[in-house]
């Protein structure tokens, strides 16, 4: 949008939109742990980032008040909060705090209970391998919970309203925490399975860990209706509980000597599951929708007050953000504001379950522990599990953290094309990035971002961070990056953070940091220098860290170093060489690194009829390096993809390590098409080339982009 007299400067409009943004937070308030909440935040931020901030110290001040006033709304308001306790149910063991923090009827009959789901001739042995038998029992009667960090539960958390008809929904974080790290065995309890066909759309899991949940209400509830199937225990006036068990879906009406007494859901037993609704009264109905109410006016009236913006500028981004969200979805809709249970032996659940524990260290006023990482010497990814944990500070108990992370993935995909493509075509590639599935070939498409984040692994995360490092490293425009310091700065510390969730970017980081500051200095740019080596500098906090807590010096992650990783070691590659030399083609040295090489050319599809076609990008990238016709930075960028692609020639390969990679190489491959292989093929076939450029498949396939950068476009 053009400036305007009332705009603030345009070197003050990002910090200024953050100011902005904080407010709404502020308004908000935190946890930020809904659905709704997040949507709401999620399109604020579009429009900050498409307008432009106010300059006028009157507006500022007017926005100040509005949250102010909110804050204080939401303390006069003083919504009355049920308290909610919630946890898994595994008896006897040492040191089960469910044995005497329960009351005896109650654990009685959740014993009772697993006895059917999990009977003693058909339990797991202590012998194999992930037998619950073996894990932890409970140390505290009720679970820890995300959504009680800026409250006071006397449980777990304190909640508004009760409305769950599968446990996926009522985001019970314990199911992740890295004692539970049991597998399922036949005919014993399990953690979680996948419903199959398109019933895992609207039931995309189903968790299997027996538990339980109890709540208690204050006075104002009474009156109220609580509707549930399954078995209820509740607490009468003499501490006694009565068993209410409901096939259908049935209610009871609250009454006002049933404030402040324990009634307890359970699911613990098989085909017998838990489903709970509260319809309260219409005075608390209207004190319910008050604080969603009270935050969306705050958001909306922010951005009257503080945003000029136009309603074209929208259409690009929530477009990426509305195809992005189905993609979400289709994939896994517990990802959208439930709790799945991460498959056990995954890295997702040990990134979470360690998390959990890091928190909670830190709100016991332990900070170096928490820092510690749960591990004296990373041999793990460092930073996905303090990235959860940052998560959870923000977003409660749920991934919408993450999520919000992803929806910005098609924004820098989108950007990077149209450093090096035309509008048109960038917004073609942006658009087949989201919503065409078939890039998974070739490492290019959303889904496998999304799949892979769905399940806890953190490579999503670090490939948003260091492809937002690139764009900020190399500038949007074709006139290059930005030489001020801020700039440099953040891309050095993007590339650091990336390297900190995801170490095995470290080589195509240094050549893109190493390129970078070469012509920088070629350039007598120092501050830029100065910038991109203090903002790369944190990434040694991983050396400090394994120098502190192991006493040793480890630059990144000990995973290096453990020769299981590495199947193909440089001397491999050496001992076939020296086979190839003697013409020995049946060596075992040859033919181990033969399909360590042909593993790594599978690519993201993990196909080996893949291998031709991932072998001419490879090829391209090493054309595109070394051709002095290309674009600098496009250059420098085809040999940090053949750096990325490196490690996969020594260490085991999983497609996931290198999407990024792929990507990088698909950008290449686009520019080198459009530079040198199209104009070839016109040359030597100009019929061809003029029946594919004519044909009408590209006009329908065209129509709809073009009309989505005309509206981009129009003034």
């Amino acid at each position: 949008m053009p400036p305007e007299l009332s705009d603030a400067p345009q070197r003050f409009q990002l910090v200024l939109k953050l100011a902005a943004f904080a407010l709404m937070v502020a308004a908000v308030g935190l946890p930020i742990n809904t659905l709704y909440l997040t949507l709401l935040l999620v399109l604020a931020a579009i429009v900050l980032a498409a307008g432009r901030i106010t300059r006028r110290g009157a507006r500022w001040a007017v926005a100040a008040a509005v949250v102010a006033a909110v804050v204080a709304g939401k303390f006069v308001a003083d919504v009355s909060r049920i308290e909610e306790g919630h946890n898994i149910f595994l008896p006897g063991g040492e040191n089960n705090a469910l044995v005497t923090g329960l009351p005896p009827d109650v654990y009685r009959a959740m014993a009772e209970d697993f006895e059917k789901a999990s009977p003693p001739a058909a339990r797991c042995k202590p012998s194999d391998g992930g037998c619950w038998v073996q894990s932890a029992r409970p140390g505290r009667t009720y679970a820890f919970s995300y959504d009680g960090l800026y409250d006071t539960p006397a449980y777990s958390r304190r909640v508004t309203g009760i409305d769950f008809s599968d446990p996926l929904w009522l985001r019970l974080g314990f199911i992740n925490e890295h004692a539970y790290n049991y597998h399922a065995h036949p005919g014993d309890i399990g953690r979680g399975e996948r419903p199959r066909g398109l019933r895992r759309l609207v039931q995309p899991w189903r968790i299997t860990m027996p538990f339980f949940v109890m709540y208690s209400f204050p006075q104002p509830f009474a009156g109220s209706e609580l509707c549930w199937t399954g078995k209820v225990l509740w607490e009468d006036a003499s501490g006694r509980f009565a068993t209410l068990h409901h096939t259908d879906m049935a209610c009871r009406t609250i009454a006002p000597g049933d404030a402040g007494k324990r009634i307890y859901g359970l699911s613990v037993a098989p085909g017998a599951p838990l489903a709970m609704t509260l319809k309260p009264t219409a005075k608390l109905r209207i004190l319910q929708a008050f604080e969603p109410a009270l935050a969306s006016i705050a958001v909306l009236a922010l951005l009257g007050l503080l945003v000029r913006w136009q309603p074209r500028t929208l259409v690009l981004p929530v477009t990426f953000v509305g195809l992005s969200a189905i993609v979400l979805a289709l994939n896994d809709a517990s990802f959208l504001g439930g709790v799945r249970p991460f498959d056990a032996g995954n890295d997702g659940l040990v990134y979470d379950g360690w998390s959990r524990t890091m928190v909670q260290l830190l709100l016991a006023g332990d900070v170096l522990g928490a820092l510690k990482g749960m591990e004296p010497v990373f041999h793990f990814t460092p930073g996905s599990r303090y990235l959860r944990a940052v998560e959870h500070l923000v977003f409660g108990e749920s991934y919408l953290g993450y999520v919000s992370l992803l929806l910005v993935l098609p924004f820098i995909v989108y950007a990077l094309f149209r450093r090096f493509q035309s509008g048109r075509t960038a917004l073609a590639f942006a658009l087949a990035f989201i919503a065409v599935p078939l890039g998974a070939v070739f490492g290019s498409t959303y889904y496998n971002y999304v799949q892979y984040a769905s399940q806890g692994f953190g490579d999503a995360a670090a490939a948003v961070l260091f492809l937002a490092g690139l764009i900020v490293l190399i500038g949007c425009t074709p006139r290059g990056p930005d030489a001020r310091f801020p700039p440099a700065l953040s891309a050095g510390l993007l590339f650091a953070l990336a390297l900190f969730v995801r170490p095995n970017f470290a080589v195509g980081a240094a050549v893109l940091l190493g390129g970078a500051g070469l012509a920088a200095l070629w350039q007598g740019q120092f501050f830029r220098v100065a910038g991109l080596c203090l903002g790369f500098l944190p990434v040694f906090g991983m050396t400090l860290h394994n120098w502190y807590y192991g006493g040793v010096f480890v630059l990144f992650s000990g995973h290096f170093t453990l020769a299981e990783a590495m199947p193909a070691p440089p001397r491999a590659y050496v001992a076939a060489l020296w086979e190839l030399l003697r013409l020995d083609f049946g060596g075992a040295e040859l033919r181990r690194t033969a399909f360590q090489v042909a593993r790594m050319l599978t690519g993201p599809s993990e196909s080996f009829l893949a291998v031709p076609f991932h072998a001419i990008g490879i090829a391209v990238l090493v054309r595109v390096a070394v051709a002095r016709s290309y674009d600098g930075w496009l250059r420098l960028i085809a040999a940090s993809a053949l750096a990325l692609h490196a490690p996969a020639l020594f260490f085991i390969y999983s497609g996931r390590y290198h999407h990024m990679a792929w990507l990088l190489t698909l950008l290449v491959c686009a520019v080198w098409v459009r530079d040198e292989a199209w104009p070839w093929v016109a040359r030597r076939s100009p019929g061809f080339a003029r029946s594919v450029a004519t044909h009408p498949a590209w006009a329908r396939l065209a129509r709809p982009v073009d009309a989505l950068e005309r509206t981009i476009a129009a003034r």
